[in-house]
């Protein structure tokens, strides 16, 4: 079978390495950096997660300034604030130290403090961007949402909607992975965060319009990394190794989605962070097993899927086979076996809730589009009506 034509893009430079935050310093003088703006949520910055990089930025005689305001999900106002910080800071550069939220608010701070004439609200939606940015590096601190290595960003805008701003000024100049920045990651943000990233990679693996050759391997690189250590990680945080493995295993998912993109699990996980300010991880984890008993029904994605059967449940798949339903089951028991939630009810949303949901997730069309099944309205709240109790 002929390869079908595609184009990939990615970071030009990933740094994989214990201890290797530190170095964070070096690669911005050696990017040109004189003043740049490390940005965080408070959590990271009491637990002294930025310590070390903020150490290596001065210990190169540059002025590090530290913007420690980004929560979950970022509303708006938040990227604003943090944009007339770089400004008022001087910012020639900008690091994102921490989870998606704090790479995905960096990403739009060294756009917005770069060359454009834009405003913020005039690049939302995928390649709207126009102009340079300034240097930009993302040093993860949990194995998850991959934003180290994709161009998208999301924040909240308005009350609870989400929206997405997609170009290629938004790759980072560096990625660096330093596995010892996790080790403090609790048990359940692991394993939620983890989870998070195996639904990156298993829909860039099935998604309907960009599948490639190349996100292709690099989702089942990331499936067997990421399904082999998430329970070594979440048992013993210090496993130095697991966690770098996990680590890897997200920058894996965070390529491969990056250029095929996410579909119908994501979508759905949306509405339920920004309404129930539930965690972006969790929610994709909520949705996952019933997206895919009803995404597998379409002969194609259920193909797909049986290949990763194997790779992500070797146990189970020699016992029971490759089907759909196993892959299914096989992720709402590890669910379970990491002490998650599993349901809706278990994070506070209820039946009178679900039209809500479903409404808002039919707006996704960004994400829905990539499904290879459709999901209209009405599938959208029988799915919600599934994973609402167990």
């Amino acid at each position: 079978m002929p390869i079908k034509s595609f184009l990939f893009s990615s970071v030009p430079n990933i740094l994989y390495e214990l201890g290797s935050s530190v170095k964070v310093g070096a690669i911005a003088k050696k990017l040109g950096c004189k003043s740049v703006v490390v940005v965080t949520d408070p959590g990271l910055r009491r637990l002294g997660l930025t310590d070390t990089v903020v150490e290596g930025i001065e210990r190169q005689g540059l002025r590090a300034s530290v913007y420690d305001k980004v929560v979950e999900d970022p509303p708006e106002a938040i990227v604003k604030e943090l944009i007339e910080f770089c400004k008022s800071n001087d910012g020639d550069g900008v690091v994102g130290v921490g989870g998606g939220s704090s790479m995905d608010a960096a990403k739009l701070a060294a756009f917005m403090c770069g060359d454009t004439k834009q405003q913020i609200s005039e690049i939302y939606g995928v390649d709207f961007t126009v102009g340079r940015r300034l240097p930009l590096i993302q040093v993860p601190t949990t194995a998850g949402t991959g934003s180290e290595v994709t161009n998208i960003s999301v924040i909240t805008t308005g009350v609870a909607e989400k929206k997405g701003v997609v170009g290629p000024q938004l790759y980072a100049d560096y990625a660096v992975l330093d596995g010892d920045l996790t080790v403090t990651v609790p048990p359940k943000v692991t394993a939620a965060t983890g989870i998070d990233a195996m639904v990156h990679a298993i829909e860039a693996y099935t998604s309907k319009i960009k599948k490639n050759v190349l996100s292709d391997v690099l989702a089942k690189e990331a499936l067997k990394l990421l399904s082999q250590n998430i329970k070594r990680a979440c048992e013993d945080g210090a496993d130095r190794e697991a966690r770098g493995s996990m680590l890897l295993g997200s920058l894996y998912a965070g390529m491969a989605f990056a250029n095929s993109p996410c579909a119908a699990v994501h979508a759905l996980a949306y509405p339920i962070g920004s309404h129930f300010h539930v965690p972006h991880g969790l929610s994709n984890s909520l949705m996952l097993p019933h997206v895919l008993r009803f995404t597998g029904e379409n002969p194609t994605a259920g193909g797909l899927y049986r290949d990763l059967t194997p790779i992500i449940f070797p146990t189970m798949a020699s016992v029971r086979g490759n089907s759909v339903s196993v892959l299914a089951d096989g992720y709402a028991q590890l669910a379970q076996d990491l002490a998650i939630p599993t349901c809706l009810e278990e994070v506070g949303i209820q039946e009178k809730d679900l039209e809500l949901l479903s409404t808002e997730a039919s707006k996704i069309e960004r994400l829905l589009q990539n499904n290879m099944r459709e999901v209209t309205l009405q599938d959208a709240f029988d799915l919600y009506s599934k994973a609402l109790r167990n």
